[in-house]
């Protein structure tokens, strides 16, 4: 062949490629996840898609469990039955004793999370929680009847265990069971459900003061028992995560459940070939979750520390950042604040509740739009301007009694609560879960849950203490660590939107995952939407070709 007849076929080849081209977008997040969103727009309103949401409201119920005693517990403190009956204070380190159980039950639970949701399915782990809450509600309505504070502690703890355990088979369950391309808002709609719990029980503890001696706060007590009641019933009703089935040896089930509720019926679909071939080349046969003592996979390389780390941090985080501190000593910060009447303190704690659900659902409709990254680093941001106002009101309120200070104080927890539900919120649930690999999943969820364990335990042992002994000058705290979380979060943790579950593994396997996780990618695309070839567009505006 002549040099000349070489360079014509060339130039011929070049000319195919360019007229092949028939548009050209640039986008956030994996190639393929983009190529099947331009292929096949999903359906968000199919009824597949509305079946899925019905199932993912079953597993939101679990976030309810944790919700419903946050609130519980800042509301009993106003009871004055309650406090007699058990001889505790608002504040104080007799305070933290009462309310910790729950969280120390949690803590005992964390080895037996990944064996309850890895052996038997996500389904059973969510059974098996829901089964233990039940019990536990039962020993501790019971106490009344025995004159027991031991038996009322014992239930606490059990529920403390269970919802350890159902903390993590909900959100891993709902993660693993919702479409690729609405992931994101549905996982981030997960923990919406912590506040309805919270408003259902601050609602019960609000009318339960209509009624004397201990029925007052037996009522919201027993009410405790609905939604883990609910999940009993119908988890039976849910389909297994095709994942876990996949893994299982179930690889036609699977393929099955995703063609169904993915596809809409549809066993060609773009969205199930994807996933089918992601399954095949990331999905571990024989991986650690098959055994229940096996937890190499949570730290056998760079890629699984960085998960890990990623998991334990936000989850941390989203402890300390200061709502679990309004949540569970609402009562004593208020009294800080100048706001004594303990009608007037449930009410202001319901309408919180109500706050935190209106903005916390609007927060998961925008993690796709903004991104988990920006909506952690404005949140964080945000929290810290925010306790600064609190503690400046607080400290004029505490100082001069004044009662416009405490209108300001008690305002400025409002537009906190706003902030976070908005942001921290729909995050919470969400980033833990799907930062982790389908191997180290339920198994790194129970490091997840050590974690807000631990700080739960701190705000609960530390601010009450704080409280009694430094009143407003606790909140400095937070003005402070709020600052630091943000920078940490800007330097450290890696966006994961527009991605499968499986396609991450390429952003946490490079050199430096939170600048490869912000790269775009330059597609070219045919005129049936299949890519060309696409270019990564670097953080400094540099193309680099790829395919």
């Amino acid at each position: 062949m002549t040099e000349k007849h070489s360079g014509d076929i060339q130039e011929h080849d070049e000319y195919l490629d360019k007229q092949a081209v028939a548009e050209v977008k640039v986008v956030t997040g994996d190639e393929t996840f983009n190529q099947a969103m331009l292929k096949e727009p999903p359906r968000p309103f199919s009824s597949a898609a509305l079946l899925l949401y019905a199932f993912s409201l079953v597993g939101f119920f679990c976030s309810t469990t944790n919700g419903y005693d946050g609130s519980l517990f800042g509301t009993l403190l106003a009871n004055k039955a309650f406090t007699g009956f058990f001889n505790v204070q608002d504040v104080g380190i007799w305070t933290g004793i009462v309310t910790s159980m729950y969280q120390i039950g949690s803590v005992v639970a964390i080895p037996f999370i990944g064996p309850a949701i890895d052996t038997f399915g996500r389904k059973f782990g969510m059974f098996i929680a829901a089964f233990i809450i039940v019990l536990g509600v039962i020993i501790q309505g019971t106490c009344s009847m025995t004159a027991s504070v031991g038996q009322f502690m014992g239930g606490r703890f059990l529920l403390g265990f269970g919802v350890g355990i159902i903390g993590s088979a909900g959100p891993i369950y709902v993660v693993e069971i919702s479409h690729p391309a609405h992931r994101g808002v549905v996982t981030g709609l997960y923990n919406v459900f912590w506040p309805v719990g919270a408003i259902v029980a601050s609602g019960a503890a609000r009318g339960g003061l209509n009624y004397t001696g201990n029925t007052s706060w037996l009522l919201p007590v027993w009410l405790q028992i609905m939604f883990p009641g609910l999940i009993v019933l119908l988890v039976w009703f849910l389909p297994e995560s095709p994942r876990w089935l996949y893994v299982h040896g179930k690889q036609e089930k699977a393929k099955a459940t995703l063609a169904k509720f993915h596809g809409n019926g549809n066993p060609e679909s773009e969205w199930i070939k994807l996933q089918l071939w992601e399954y095949e080349a990331h999905l571990e046969m024989n991986g650690a979750d098959k055994r229940w003592w096996d937890y190499r996979a949570v730290f056998k390389n760079r890629a699984s520390l960085y998960r890990l780390m990623s998991n334990c941090l936000v989850s941390l985080f989203g402890q300390w950042a200061g709502n679990g501190v309004v949540s569970y000593f609402l009562v004593g910060f208020l009294v800080t604040a100048g706001v004594t009447d303990s009608i007037t303190q449930n009410n202001l704690a319901v309408g919180m509740n109500a706050v935190q659900i209106v903005f916390a659902a609007l927060g998961a409709l925008f993690v796709d739009k903004l991104g988990r990254r920006k909506m952690l680093i404005g949140v964080n941001a945000a929290c810290c301007v925010c306790w600064i106002g609190v503690t400046i009101a607080c400290s004029q309120a505490s100082m001069t009694g004044s009662k416009a200070a405490s209108a300001a104080t008690v305002a400025m927890v409002y537009i906190f609560q706003v902030c976070y539900s908005f942001g921290w919120t729909p995050m919470q649930a969400l980033y833990p879960v799907e930062v982790l690999s389908f191997e180290m999943r339920a198994k790194g969820m129970a490091f997840s849950n050590l974690f807000v364990s631990v700080g739960g335990l701190v705000n609960q042992f530390g601010f009450p203490v704080a409280l009694q002994n430094i009143g407003w000058e606790t909140y400095i705290v937070f003005c402070v660590w709020c600052a630091v979380q943000t920078v940490i979060i800007y330097f450290l943790i890696p966006e994961t939107k527009n991605r499968t579950l499986e396609e991450l593994d390429a952003i946490f396997n490079s050199p430096n995952p939170r600048k490869a996780s912000t790269e775009k990618k330059k597609l070219e695309l045919d005129a049936n939407a299949n890519i060309v070839h696409f270019q990564v567009v670097g953080n400094d505006g540099t193309e680099r070709s790829v395919l």
